[in-house]
């Protein structure tokens, strides 16, 4: 299996909801399974089936970050050295040139990915386009609007 970029932040996130699951959730959903079972026939019983699904997710969202967290590979990325490029866990200021506007986004891996919160991921088309360059290059990102003209400002590993 590939190894999976993650921030330090991305890992540590995961970990709390696999805790949550294991520990919250999973034992919520045996106790409605059994309360549902108590209530007699299973075959028209919709609280049972609901249960049954709703256990069916977890275990499954379990597995899924078990698996992402052992293929993971943890950068941090304030001890980064990339020699001003950016890479994966950079934090990128650019500036649209048509309109100037400033933009500030870190790059992270696909489940940690934000917009909102300015986490953009490492397989998105800005992400890629952005990807080796440094500081005072210019980034052409074909975006849904058009072509998009990014310059960087900064690029800092925090």
């Amino acid at each position: 299996m590939a190894t999976i970029p993650v921030t330090k932040r991305g890992a540590e996130k995961l970990r709390e909801e696999l805790h949550r699951l294991k520990t919250v959730d999973r034992p919520w959903v045996i106790n409605a399974i059994s309360e549902a079972r108590a209530q007699g026939d299973l075959s028209e019983n919709a609280e049972y089936e609901v249960a049954k699904d709703r256990q069916g997710f977890i275990e499954g969202r379990i597995q899924e970050i078990e698996g992402k967290l052992s293929a993971a590979q943890i950068i941090d990325p304030s001890a980064l050295d990339a020699d001003g490029k950016i890479v994966f866990g950079s934090t990128v200021e650019l500036e649209e040139e048509s309109t100037g506007e400033s933009v500030k986004y870190q790059i992270v891996g696909e489940d940690e990915a934000d917009l909102k919160l300015g986490l953009i991921n490492i397989s998105s088309p800005i992400a890629r386009a952005l990807i080796g360059k440094e500081e005072g290059d210019t980034a052409e990102v074909q975006a849904p609007g058009g072509l998009k003209h990014y310059e960087i400002v900064a690029v800092s590993y925090i």
